[in-house]
């Protein structure tokens, strides 16, 4: 039998490859004879550069330091192939680089992001990927717009809140700085900047928002939307999916003329998925907490949906496992097993992580090798 395991990162515990050799070691166990096949991915949120420094042998990376989310300076890499450059705004924005005390997505900013675009296009790239997600900011992306040039009649570099004194901008230096680089925005989710749907509302919690501060940060993004105004298009970023990922930072990129593509769509191009997944009798695919987000632009809708047009079964292998068979099941996944239920508890799942996802993959490959 033949088994494609195409994990996105267990967040904080375990890369997407040290997923997948987990799950492979423990797959083995109970049946020695299948052919694997281990393909981490990412959806462009934390793992994104690691994930595709080895699915292109040919690349090189730079380690270059930037502003972290409350201004102190972060480690950030740029991934150069040819004439194409590839970051990772978690890298300079991430939620990962706070202390839970310190997440306040208010003041928070992606000012770091703009330095690292910035770089990156000093190298005379002609195109640059940006992987989106992950972000400890709600901003909209106006920090990164401020590294980049922007002027305006208010802050643009002191986090979500600061945006409501915000009532006119300037995009053109901006533009003339990225003038000839193409921009793909490499987003983890759908989401649109505002809304019930938006970066605020469905984000600003787990970023340590409280509810007034959602509200609050709302009000804040709206002045900022009516202070850019619409593209020279007529159209209107903060209504278009994906401008709300990262914080918003995809609403500024679609400002700048960025294409906005899935970033699990742009990793299966590079390590050739559709193809991998045609020689497969099996696809398993997995993370930390398979939840609700997880249907929405992340690796396990993009692996569910590659599998499904192939007809291929595609199981998921999670931390935890939070949505039921009836809303897995209408995007081709096939089964979810709780990594959680199998060892225990969440807690011992977690403090062992590589172990419990060998034996959780033990378990159910008697369930589905032949």
């Amino acid at each position: 039998m033949r088994v494609l395991i195409a994990p996105d990162k267990f967040a904080g515990t375990l890369s997407a490859s040290e997923a997948a050799e987990a799950i492979a070691v423990g797959w083995l166990k109970t049946a020695p004879g299948d052919e694997l096949d281990l393909c981490p991915v990412s959806d462009g949120g934390p793992g994104f550069i690691d994930t595709l420094s080895a699915a292109l042998p040919r690349s090189e990376l730079s380690v270059v330091t930037v502003s972290g989310p409350l201004g102190d300076t972060v480690p950030a890499t740029i991934l150069t192939d040819g004439d194409t450059a590839y970051i990772e705004v978690a890298q300079a924005c991430g939620l990962h680089l706070l202390d839970e005390e310190h997440r306040d997505p208010t003041v928070t900013t992606s000012f770091g992001v703009g330095e690292l675009i910035a770089q990156a296009v000093d190298s005379g790239v002609k195109k640059l990927v940006i992987g989106l997600g992950g972000s400890g900011t709600n901003d909209a992306g106006a920090g990164m717009l401020a590294a980049l040039g922007a002027t305006a009649d208010g802050p643009l570099d002191q986090g979500g809140l600061a945006l409501a004194g915000v009532s006119t901008v300037d995009l053109e230096p901006v533009r003339e700085r990225l003038s000839g680089v193409e921009l793909v925005a490499a987003s983890d989710v759908d989401n649109p900047l505002l809304g019930l749907t938006g970066a605020s509302k469905t984000y600003g919690k787990q970023k340590g928002a409280s509810d007034e501060d959602i509200m609050r940060l709302e009000g804040a993004l709206e002045m900022l939307v009516e202070a850019i105004g619409r593209r020279a298009d007529g159209k209107q970023p903060a209504v278009a999916k994906g401008s709300g990922a990262a914080g918003g930072l995809g609403f500024s990129l679609l400002h700048l003329d960025s294409a906005q593509v899935p970033g699990i769509t742009t990793i299966m191009d590079i390590v050739h998925f559709d193809s991998r997944v045609s020689q497969a009798d099996l696809v398993i695919t997995g993370e930390g907490l398979f939840d609700w987000q997880s249907l929405r632009g992340k690796v396990v809708s993009g692996v569910a949906a590659a599998s499904m047009s192939q007809a291929r079964p595609c199981v998921v292998l999670a931390g935890d496992v939070s949505v039921g068979r009836r809303e897995y099941s209408q995007i081709g996944i096939s089964n979810a097993y709780s990594v959680a239920t199998i060892v225990g508890s969440l807690e011992e799942s977690l403090e062992f992580s590589s172990r419990s996802l060998m034996a959780a993959s033990e378990r159910i490959a008697k369930t589905w090798s032949r």
